[in-house]
Formats: structure tokens, sequence, C-alpha cells
């Protein structure tokens, strides 16, 4: 590890060598204006070399029309100074051959020039959907029938992702994906990434980047891939800013964005927030287990509320000192929180042959938690006068707390006596430092090394203090057993190198390779120090790409991807709100490790649409997966919980999954556009924990778009999507369909707009069926959840902007 490291490091320090090689000599001088003798501030200098169109250096003007153009080289150069409204001046065969020389010009006077600008009125149609080298771009700021929605919203319309009902993401089939929020990670995904994705307003996203083979220069971290979500910011000169309300049955949001900006500073500002409206959730389950020639069912049938909200503001600016340097930084609090509370009847039959009639309870049970970081980060970028040579370095620091409260009390029936009950209490802090530095340095024409070192720093602090119930003294104490706190901190140190370059005629390449080395230190009260070896990941990238005729391009690549267990994957605390259904961590998970390999082919038709076809292939290694155990009595410590399910994250096996994604982007005349993706994959499953329980499945989601543009200002969409039942090892999940319609006008010169949406507007509930297998026991759950929603949402953009060069 130390011998690559060191590489890296003398690999990186003579390019930073390379890169600061310049001569001595300087060309200094003053602009100023020919008629009034005024200085001019901000006019462009740029000095090129004499036969050579990409300028060698250059800068702009201070306040006193002064500007020195330093270290530059002996030879022959011509120098070109421009403003707006002048007349460019140029100066050829500037003549430099000694080292030290300072060339001074001294007054140089600019003329004016007399344009007439006429009206223009500039129409670029971006596409919804952007296929590109290594990504697909969807820009949320075009789609209609999500703007009153949130960011899963958005995510189930891109190809190759998928959403289930309780917005759950799935990436090519996996739900291992490093998630980002412009370009930086966010603790705020360590919780629970579905529901923070649902406190997010889709009025808020810009777009959003999905990566399913990312190159050696992202992390190594997420088996799908990466999902990158882009809020809004603008850098034209002057002021803008849009607001935008929705109201609805199911979900209501606002989002507020201002952008100010002069010459070369920038700032902006931002709040969102999202309500999800108090919804009832029914489920009904039943488990039938058999031990030896004892068969028993539980079933159990509850009534759940829940609520949920979020909220996020900050601030962020960026400033341009020079051409050649830029600076920008960013604050931002994010706040989370669910409330929820039911009560679920059960009935436990030990033994179905009996002519007993087992055992009724109930069980009320109530939750709570919240959320909430603030983050900040600085980032710099120097450009050099050679084309892509680039210099970027950036430090990201998220902090967060997070605190959960649950409590659940049994009853047993008739006599309505308490029999059970847990009060706990569980907060947590977390921090997460990110330190990067990036350079590019291009060899020759078409030809660039990219490297570049990382370290990511992960500690959380967490204490889960639990009370029980005792019938003896009819009180609530607190209970060792269960009682737990966790000490886990993780560090990855990450260093890569990447090379683009043509091979011939035949192609053009990226081929790369990434290192890191995690070492983790985790503690636990009940069990000490957890000995969890670092261990060392080496992540080859290879992309290949070939145009093939007028807008076709056919992409062969081949990653290689690691999925580390999270602390609440690993932490044992046993977690006993529901006591006939226990979850807990598993110290022992090992990180799972994936081999993906993709064949992509896409055509642009132009004013038609476009098509692409990705054909793919992952295998993933110690794959991880949740797993149910049945046990007739399980001990936490001194308590002995009898008839119980067991859920913890364990290495199942191995993991093969084939598949191809189509997708279509069809225009129909200029008003009527279609949209379809359709994403197949076939899965097997080699369960290595209980031999012989492997399992194969067909997997398919398809989802259809349609708009059409009655007017300039009048357009409506309807969208469509369906998801199979995912098949997991242990059996099958259910699947989901749902279809959004929506219309938008647009008034106040195309400031303001007024949208209606309809979601599932025909069924007011969905009901989703589980199916689960193991060796001992057979679980069939049902799950009804509201699910129509009609909302109308107001946009309205304001704003003085400034073009200028």
């Amino acid at each position: 590890m130390r011998k690559i490291f060191l590489l890296l490091c003398f690999v990186w320090s003579i390019l930073m060598v390379s890169a600061q090689k310049k001569g001595d000599n300087s060309i200094t001088g003053i602009v100023l204006n020919a008629d009034t003798k005024a200085p001019l501030e901000y006019a462009t200098v740029t000095l090129f070399i004499k036969g050579d169109k990409n300028p060698l250096t250059g800068t702009t003007t201070d306040n006193t029309g002064n500007f020195t153009l330093a270290e530059v080289p002996a030879g022959t150069f011509n120098l070109v100074i421009e403003n707006i409204g002048f007349a460019p001046f140029t100066k050829n065969d500037m003549v430099i051959n000694r080292k030290d020389a300072i060339i001074n010009l001294k007054n140089i006077f600019l003329t004016t020039q007399k344009t007439t600008l006429q009206d223009v009125t500039v129409v670029a149609k971006t596409k919804l959907v952007e296929n590109k080298i290594d990504k697909i771009v969807f820009n949320a700021e075009k789609d209609v029938s999500s703007q009153g929605g949130v960011a899963t919203d958005l995510l189930k319309k891109i190809p190759q992702v998928s959403v289930d009902a309780e917005g759950n993401v799935q990436l090519a089939g996996t739900s291992g994906i490093r998630f980002l929020i412009n370009g930086k990670p966010s603790s705020a995904f360590g919780s629970n990434i579905a529901d923070v994705l649902q406190s997010i307003p889709a009025s808020q996203i810009k777009s959003i980047e999905v990566i399913t083979n990312p190159g050696a220069k992202y992390d190594a971290q997420g088996m799908g891939g990466i999902i990158n979500i882009i809020l809004k910011n603008n850098n034209t000169k002057g002021y803008n800013g849009n607001i935008s309300l929705t109201a609805g049955t199911l979900n209501e949001n606002a989002s507020v964005n201002l952008n100010v900006r002069k010459n070369t500073f920038g700032m902006n500002a931002f709040f969102s927030g999202n309500k999800r409206l108090r919804s009832d959730v029914t489920n009904k389950n039943q488990r039938i287990t058999a031990d030896s020639s004892l068969i028993s069912t539980l079933d159990q049938s509850s009534q759940f509320q829940f609520d949920r909200q979020g909220y996020q503001t900050g601030a962020g600016f960026d400033w341009s000192p020079n051409k050649l340097n830029s600076f920008s930084g960013n604050f931002t609090y994010r706040h989370f929180e669910f409330n929820g509370e039911g009560s679920t009847d059960q009935h436990l039959q030990p033994d179905k042959l009996s002519s007993q009639p087992g055992i009724l309870s109930v069980v009320n049970a109530g939750n709570q938690f919240f959320y909430h970081s603030a983050s900040g980060s600085l980032n710099y970028k120097k450009t050099f006068a050679k084309e892509d040579q680039e210099l970027e370095a950036s430090v990201n620091i998220d902090h967060g707390y997070e605190y959960g409260r649950n409590a659940s009390e049994e009853f047993l029936m008739p006599e309505d006596s308490l029999d059970y009950g847990t009060s706990a209490f569980n907060p947590a802090n977390t921090l997460e430092t990110v330190a990067a530095i990036d350079y590019t340095h291009p060899l020759a024409k078409d030809i660039k090394l990219g490297t570049g070192l990382k370290g990511t720093f992960f500690n959380i602090d967490n204490t889960s203090e639990v009370n029980s119930y005792q019938p003896a003294t009819n009180s609530y104490v607190p209970n060792t057993d269960l009682t737990n706190d966790l000490t886990y901190k993780q560090k990855v140190y990450a260093g890569y190198l990447e090379l683009t370059l043509p091979v011939g005629k035949l192609f053009d390449a990226k081929i790369g390779g990434r290192y890191e080395r995690t070492e983790i230190n985790a503690y636990y009260s009940k069990s000490g120090n957890v000995n969890i070896p670092g261990y060392n990941t080496y992540v080859p990238s290879i992309f290949l790409s070939r145009k093939i005729g007028e807008g076709q391009t056919i992409k062969l690549s081949f990653v290689k991807r690691i999925e580390r267990p999270g602390y609440d994957d690993l932490n044992p605390f046993v977690n006993t709100t529901d006591p006939k259904n226990l979850r807990t961590g598993n110290p022992r998970l090992k990180p799972e490790i994936g081999y993906r390999y993709e064949l992509g082919y896409s055509r642009d038709l132009g004013k038609s649409g476009s098509f692409s076809a990705t054909l793919f292939y992952r295998i993933n290694t110690n794959d991880i997966q949740p797993y149910i155990v049945y046990y007739t009595s399980y001990n936490v410590g001194d308590s002995i919980y009898n008839n119980v399910s067991l859920n913890t994250m364990t290495n199942i096996g191995r993991e093969d999954n084939a598949g191809l994604n189509l997708f279509a982007d069809v225009h129909i005349g200029s008003k009527l556009n279609l949209r379809g993706n359709v994403f197949l994959f076939h899965r097997h499953t080699i369960n290595m924990v209980d031999r012989g329980y492997n399992s194969n499945s067909f997997n398919y989601r398809i989802n259809m778009n349609a708009t059409y543009q009655f007017t300039n200002t009048l357009v409506a969409e309807c969208f469509g999507n369906f998801n199979s039942a995912r098949n997991e090892a242990q059996g099958k999940y259910p699947s989901f369909t749902s279809y959004t319609m929506a219309v938008r006008k647009q008034f106040w010169q195309k400031k303001g707009s007024i949208a209606l949406t309809a979601t599932n507007l025909f069924s007011e509930t969905l009901t989703q069926k589980t199916v689960l297998k193991g060796t001992n026991f057979n679980q069939y759950g049902e799950r009804i959840t509201p699910f129509r929603s009609i909302g109308i949402n107001f946009t309205w953009k304001f704003g003085k902007l400034e073009f200028k060069k």
C-alpha cells in the first residue's frame, strides 16, 4: 500500500513541476479610452505564440487599466487586447529572445466602435434526457409532471433507475448507489435515503446525472454506480431567482432561489421544503414456521399513521479574480423529521394442530426520528494557458446530528393486561470530512493524463438507551442488555491515474486505475473493540468509444466497484420494538465487490430524437442482502424472545445479473414528443448461507412518457411506470405501477406558470404483496398505502440579467 501511495505522490510531483516550467520574462502596459483618456477596467489581454490559434496566457486589466503578463518564455508572439464597445488592438511579431526581459508597451489606446445590436431570441432545445459518453443527464427543469413532486418522481423517469412505492431507489438492478448533491457527498444520505430523497422538492433540482460505470476519478463506493443531484444555480450577471409553491392532497412543497452577480463575483441563496401529509397505512402479515413436527402461525394486522417533512437552506459564492483562477464555496443546513404511530393485532398459534385458541395480543407502537446537518465546502480551480491543463482542490465538511425515539407496549387479550414494553432513545453525532486534489495535464494533442489524491474521514458516536417494562414493579427500568454505545470511525485514502487518448483511428480510450485503502475502527460497549481488518481495493476502469457514422456511437466499458457496509449494518444492537420481528446489525459483514461490463450503442436522430441500447453483465461477490432467520427462542442478554424472526444484513454469496436497456426519444412533428425506456435483466443468486436455495428470476421495468405542446405557452404530459416484482435470495418483493398526468400554462412572458398534476387518479390506494421463504418458514405480507395525489404548482421567475462577454 505504501509503495503504491508513494508512486502516486512521485508521479504527482513530476506533473506539478512540469506544469510550472515557464519563462521569467514579462509584458506590461496600460489600456486607455482613446476618446476620454480614462483607464479601461476588465479589458481582456491575450498572448498567442505566432502561428498558434490557442492562447498561451492572458489576463484582464485592473481598475487603473494596468496589466502584466508574467512568466513569458522566449519566442515570437502576437498580443490581442479587447473590450466590449471598442475596436480590438493587435500587436504582432513581438520577439523575446532573452531571460528576465520586461517589455513595457506603455499606453495603449482603444477606439470606440459603434454597433447596433438587434433584438435576438435564442431558442436552444435541450433534450430532457441526454446520453453522454460516461453518464446519463436528466434535465429536470424541462419536466412538466414532476415539478410539484419530489426527487424520487424525477428519478423514476431516468433510464436504468427504478423507484418503488416506498421511495427505495435501484440503479441497474441494485440499491447500492453512491448519492451526491452538487458532486459532493452528504451525511444526510447516511440515514434513510428514501425519506431524504422524498424531502427534496423537484422544483429545486436543475438536473440529475446517472453514472452506471464511473471512471477512476470517482469513488469506488456504490455497486450500482453514482447518482448526482444538481440543485439550481445561475451564473449570468445581474440578479435573478424563482419561487415555486405546490399544494396537494399528499405532498406540499416550496422553494426559493436567488442569484446575484457583479463582474467576477457571484452569490446564491436558496430555501426549499417538503411535507408529506399524514397518511394511514394498513399492513397484513402471516408467518408459517416449522420446527420438527410442530407448525406454528403468526398473523399480524396493523394500522399505522405517519407524516414526514424536511427543509434545506444555504448560500454559496463563486469568484474569479482572473481568467485562470476561480474560487467557490457554500454552506448548507438540512433538517428532516418523521413521526409515526399505530397498533397491531396479533394472533399466535404455537401449534397449528392443537385445539387451543392461541394467544391474542395488541401491540401499540410509536416512533419519532429527526435529523439535521450543517455542511460547508471550499473549492479552488486553476486553469493554465495550455488548453485542458487544470488543477482543482476542494475540502468538504459535513456535521450531522440525528435523534430517534421509539416505544411499544404489548397487551395480552382479552384481559388487556400489559405483558411487554420498551422505550428506546437513540441519539447520534456524525462527522464526514473529504479533502481532494485533482490535476489534468495534456501530454499531446488529444492525449490527457489525470491524477489525484483524496481522503474521506467518517466518524459516528451513537448511543442506544433502552428501558423495559417490569411487571413485578409495574414500571420501566433501564435494560442493560439492550443499552449500547457505538463509536465508529472509517478512513478511506485514495489515489488514481487516468489516461485519455485516441488509439489510432480505431477508437477513443480512457483507461484508469484507482487505489483505495480502507481502515475501520469500531467500538461497541457490549463487545468492546470489534476487529475489522483494514483492506486495500484496486479499481481498474476501461472505456472505449468509437463513432461509426453520422450521429452514431458505440461504447464498451469495464469497471470494478465496492459496497462498504454502513455502521447501521454493522451495529450489533438488537431492535426489539416488535418482539416477534427483531432487527440487528452484523459486525462480521464483508464489503461487497462487483465487476460490471457494459456495451452501449447510441444514435442521435437530429430533430427526430435519439435512441440508445445498453447491454450489461454484473458479478457481485460477497453479495449483501437482508436475511431473515426464524428462532423458536432467541436470547438477548437475560431476556428470552419466543417465536421470533431475526432480520439482519448478510453476505449471501454471489449474484449475477445480465440485462438490456432500451431508450428512445421520438419527436413527431413540432408538438408531440414520445419517450420510452425498457429495462430487462436476469438475476441468478448463488446462496452460500442456505445451500441449495439458489434462485433465478427475470425482472423488467417499463416507462412511457408523452408530451404535447398545444401552444407556445400550454403543454400537457402523461407518464406511466411499471416495475416488476423484485426477486431476492429469500423471495419476491412487490411490483409497482404508477401514472401521472399534468398540464402547465405559462404567462407573464413565460416568467410565471401554473401546473396541475394528478398521480394514480383512478386508484386511491396502492396494494402490494410480498412473499418470503426460508429454511423453516414462509412469510406473506400485504401493504395498502394511500397513493392518489392531486396538486397545483405555481412558479414565478424574476430578475434582471446582463449577458456579457
